[in-house]
C-alpha cells in the first residue's frame, strides 16, 4: 500500500561479437541497444525517478567520440533516453561507418533510479562519467547500493591528495576507482614504454592488461554497505561486483555472443529466452569481468562474509515471475494461517478474504492454499464425526463449506495528491482505493486484508480501512506477510527515520504508558556515549525501546494507532513472524529491517544516529549518500 523508494535496477550488455556479426545475423547494429532497452524495461518497477544509459565503443577513432551517455528525470525517463539516443542516431547521415554512429558500441550500460537520499537532480542519475583523452583512464560507472561509510571514503580520497567536488557515495567510489585506475594505467605505461615506443600499440596494449580486480580490491577494501557496482572503462573493459555479505542482487548470464548482468533473473531469461538454469546469481564478493578482448572471468576480490541478502526483494521489490520469489511468497501467505485463525476466533464461515495492494496478490493466494487445506481438513473431521448418522443433507451441508475470497477493495485512480495541502491533501488520499460494494454481509462477517509490508500505516488510517469500514464488517483483520519493520535501512532502500515506522511509534506509546519513559533516555544516552566510536565498536542499543513487549503486544498497539476516528469495525492488524520468514526465504537472511541484526559495522552507527536524531527532535537524514 506504501511504495517504498528502493533498489535501483542496473542492465549491462556486451557484445563479444564485431558489430558486423550482429548486422550480419540479426539485420541491425543495435542488436545490443535493444537488448539494454528490453532489460530496463522489464526492470522498471526498480526505478521511476530517473534512468540514464551509456555506450562505450572499441572502434571509435581518434577525433571522434568513444562514449555516449544519456540521462533524464521522472517515470517516463526510460523513454526519454532512448528517444534522445535515437535522434541522435537518425540525425546520423546515410552510409556513415558504425564507428562513427552514436550509442554504436561493444558495451551498453543502463541504471534505473530510486533515490534513498532524499537528493534528486539529474547530477544525481547514474551512470556516471569519469572522462579522459586516455581511453583507458576513462570510467563509466552506475550501481545499486549505499555505502554507510561515506565520512571515511570521504576522508581517504582527500588523504590522496583529491578534492571531492559532491558528497554522493557514488561519484566518491567513481573517484577512489578513478585513482586506482591511473595508477594501474600509469604503471603499465612505464612497463611498456620502451618496449612499445609506437604510443597507439602502447595503448592498445595497456588496455589489453588492465587487471580491474586488483583495481577493484584496491578500492572496495574499505567499503561499508550493499552493493552492486558496475562499471566499464573506455577501452571497453567491463565489471559488476558484488558486496561480501551478497546483500544486494546481481545475476549474469552469457554465451559466444553476448554477456549481460541485471539486478533480476527473470528480466534476463525472458530478453534472451533463456532457462532458469542458465542464469547465474554473481556470488558475494566477486566480479563478473569481461576483458577488452571478450575473456570473461568471475574472481574474488573480497572475501565473502556472513550472507545477508535483502529479504525485502523476496517480499517486494523483486519481480514476482521469478520462479522461486513466486513459491517464497506463497510459503508467506500460507505462514499466516495459525495467527488469522486466532484473530477471527476460527470462524471461516463469516469470513471474506481479500488483498490490497497488487503487489499482494501472490502471498494472497499462498494464503488461500493454507486456508483451504485447513478447511479440508476440517470437513474430513466433521464427516468422520457423522459416523453411522451420515446423510446426504448432512454431508452436503458439509462439503458446502468454502472459503470465501472477494476483490473487496481496488485502487481506483491515480489521484494528484501532490496539488493539494493539509488536510485537503488527507482527503484526497483517502479515495485512492474504492471498494466492491456487496462483497460482505454487514455486521455479520470478518474481512480479511493482506498486504505484503506495513512500514508507516498513512495509506492504511487515511484510505485503506475508512474504506473497508463502509462494508460494515464485523472486524477487519490486515494481515502483513512481512514482520513488523522496526529499524532503518542503510543498503538501498529509502527508510532513514525511526518515527516513520508505525512499530516504532508503537513502542515509544507503549513505554510511554507503562510509566517506562527510562529506557527511552537510556537508550539514547547509550547511542550517545558510542557516536564518536568507530563504526566496528557501536552496539545497536535501539532494540532496547523493543525489549519490554511481544510481536502480538505491538500488534495491539499498531492497530489502535491506525484505527481512524468513527471507524465501526473492530481493527486487528496481524504480522508474519520472523521464524516465518526464514522459513519461506531460507537463502535470504537479511532481516535488519525487522530484528536490527544488521550485517555490516556501518549499520549499527546508522540506527543509532537515526535515534539520536529521534530523540533531539532532528529532521535528517540518518545517513549521507
Amino acid at each position: 500500500m506504501e511504495q517504498l523508494k528502493h533498489e535501483c535496477g542496473i542492465a549491462l550488455v556486451r557484445l563479444l561479437k564485431p558489430v558486423e556479426y550482429f548486422v550480419e545475423k540479426y539485420g541491425t547494429w543495435q542488436y545490443g541497444l535493444d537488448k539494454l532497452y528490453l532489460m530496463m524495461e522489464k526492470q522498471h518497477n526498480r526505478g521511476q525517478e530517473g534512468a540514464g544509459i551509456g555506450t562505450v565503443s572499441a572502434t571509435a577513432k581518434p577525433g571522434t567520440e568513444y562514449i555516449f551517455r544519456e540521462r533524464a528525470m521522472g517515470s517516463e525517463a526510460i523513454r526519454e533516453v532512448f528517444q534522445n539516443a535515437h535522434r541522435q542516431i537518425n540525425n546520423t547521415p546515410q552510409g556513415t561507418p558504425y564507428e562513427n554512429i552514436p550509442f554504436c558500441g561493444e558495451v551498453y550500460m543502463g541504471h534505473l533510479r530510486y533515490s534513498t537520499t532524499g537528493r534528486s537532480g539529474i547530477a544525481y542519475v547514474h551512470p556516471f562519467l569519469r572522462r579522459s583523452n586516455w581511453r583507458s583512464r576513462s570510467l563509466m560507472l552506475c550501481g545499486n547500493f549505499n555505502l554507510t561509510n561515506i565520512d571515511e571514503i570521504f576522508e581517504q580520497l582527500i588523504e590522496q591528495g583529491q578534492h571531492p567536488r559532491i558528497y554522493s557515495d557514488t561519484l566518491l567510489m567513481l573517484e577512489m576507482m578513478g585513482y586506482y585506475l591511473d595508477h594501474e594505467v600509469q604503471h603499465l605505461f612505464e612497463l611498456y614504454k620502451t618496449k612499445y615506443p609506437n604510443g597507439e600499440l602502447r595503448n592498445r596494449k595497456i588496455a589489453e592488461n588492465v587487471d580491474l580486480a586488483h583495481i577493484l580490491r584496491s578500492s572496495a577494501l574499505n567499503w561499508d554497505g550493499g552493493y552492486v557496482i558496475c562499471g566499464v572503462t573506455g577501452s571497453t573493459n567491463m565489471f559488476a561486483m558484488r558486496d561480501p555479505n551478497g546483500i544486494r542482487p546481481a545475476f549474469y548470464y552469457h554465451d559466444d555472443e553476448i554477456a549481460v548482468v541485471a539486478s533480476e533473473r527473470p528480466v534476463i531469461q525472458t530478453v534472451m529466452n533463456v532457462k532458469a538454469e542458465d542464469v547465474k546469481e554473481l556470488p558475494a564478493g566477486h566480479a563478473f569481468i569481461v576483458k577488452r578482448n571478450g575473456v570473461i572471468s568471475l574472481e574474488e576480490i573480497i572475501e565473502p562474509r556472513k550472507q545477508a541478502p535483502c529479504s525485502f526483494e523476496r517480499i517486494y521489490f523483486s519481480r514476482g515471475s521469478d520462479e522461486d520469489i513466486y513459491q517464497e511468497r506463497k510459503m508467506l501467505g500460507r505462514l499466516l494461517l495459525d495467527p488469522i485463525l486466532k484473530s477471527i476466533d476460527g470462524d471461516l464461515e463469516h469470513t471474506v478474504f481479500s488483498f490490497i495492494p497488487n503487489t499482494a496478490e501472490v502471498a494472497f493466494f499462498g494464503m488461500m492454499e493454507g486456508f483451504e487445506r485447513y478447511l479440508d481438513e476440517h470437513k474430513k473431521v466433521l464427516i468422520k464425526q457423522l459416523g453411522n448418522e451420515i446423510t446426504e443433507e448432512k454431508l452436503d451441508q458439509i462439503l458446502s463449506l468454502k472459503i470465501r475470497k472477494e476483490k473487496a477493495a481496488l485502487k481506483d485512480i491515480k489521484l494528484r495528491t501532490f496539488i493539494a495541502e493539509g488536510d485537503s491533501r488527507d482527503d484526497l488520499a483517502a479515495h485512492v482505493y474504492d471498494i466492491t460494494y456487496g462483497s460482505i454481509i454487514a455486521g455479520e462477517d470478518n474481512l480479511v486484508v493482506i498486504d505484503d509490508s506495513i512500514v508507516r500505516g498513512t495509506t492504511l488510517k487515511q484510505s485503506i480501512i475508512k474504506i473497508l469500514d463502509r462494508l460494515e464488517p464485523k472486524k477487519i483483520v490486515v494481515v502483513s506477510s512481512s514482520p513488523q519493520i522496526r529499524y532503518p535501512d542503510c543498503y538501498g532502500i529509502d527508510m532513514s527515520s525511526m518515527d516513520e515506522f508505525v512499530a516504532f511509534r508503537a513502542a515509544i506509546a507503549l513505554l510511554k504508558e507503562r510509566g517506562l519513559q527510562q529506557i527511552i533516555d537510556e537508550t539514547y544516552q547509550k547511542c550517545k556515549i558510542q557516536s564518536d566510536l568507530p563504526k566496528e565498536f557501536v552496539i545497536n542499543h535501539v532494540k532496547d525501546i523493543y525489549r519490554p513487549f511481544s510481536q502480538e503486544e505491538l500488534a495491539g498497539k499498531i492497530a489502535q494507532i491506525l484505527t481512524p476516528e468513527g471507524t465501526n469495525a473492530e481493527v486487528n492488524i496481524v504480522y508474519q513472524s520472523i521464524d516465518g520468514l526464514h522459513e519461506a526465504c531460507p537463502n535470504h537472511s537479511g532481516d535488519w529491517y525487522f530484528t536490527g541484526d544488521y550485517p555490516t559495522p556501518g549499520g549499527n552507527k546508522i540506527v543509532c544516529r537515526a535515534f539520536m536524531n529521534y530523540y533531539e527532535n532532528k529532521k535528517e537524514r540518518s545517513y549521507r549518500c
